[in-house]
């Protein structure tokens, strides 16, 4: 609306609105370490320095997990996202906790589900979306060593396979 009222002084340009994903920062290592069983988009409560450092590409979801407080409000904790070069003196903290914002039923959905043992709630990549911060969350299931193994063994398998076939329609035996 703001963009609008400027214009109609005519003394601005238009503000070109954001669209697309832009991804910042995903969780690779994630897909491996869990069995992921639902995923879901939410938003993010930021400060400013922390969506400036978010644009500059800058954040890290290695270490990051959410969890609920007695009020059942989603927190997004243990998320890097670097001090902003160019703050100043009141800059974010870079791990401090991030409140989420969801859907009533989507939050009753999740608590539901990481109430069961052995669920977390695990950050898989962090973006904007339409110029707004999002990060998608999955609820998940550690998996035991050897499920990862299984997995690897898994990939691999279908790697060779693909392999041998574009090899055989080559005709390279």
């Amino acid at each position: 609306m703001g963009a609008v009222c400027a214009l109609a002084e005519g003394n601005l340009a238009p503000v070109a609105k954001e669209t697309g994903r832009k991804l910042v920062a995903s969780n690779r290592k994630a897909r491996h370490d869990y069995l992921i069983e639902d995923t879901y988009e939410a938003g993010l409560v930021l400060m400013g320095t922390e969506v400036k450092a978010l644009r500059m590409g800058r954040a890290s979801l290695v270490d990051g997990w959410a969890g609920f407080d007695r009020d059942d409000e989603l927190w997004l904790e243990g998320v890097h996202i670097p001090e902003y070069f160019n703050g100043t003196w009141n800059n974010h903290t870079p791990r401090r906790r991030r409140k989420l914002l969801l859907h009533r039923r989507e939050l009753n959905k999740i608590l539901q589900a990481t109430r069961e043992t052995g669920h977390t709630i695990v950050p898989l990549s962090l973006y904007f979306k339409d110029g707004r911060a999002k990060v998608e969350l999955a609820v998940a299931k550690g998996k035991k060593n050897y499920d990862k193994r299984h997995a690897l063994r898994e990939r691999q398998d279908n790697r060779e396979a693909a392999r041998a076939m574009s090899a055989r329609t080559r005709g390279e035996d």
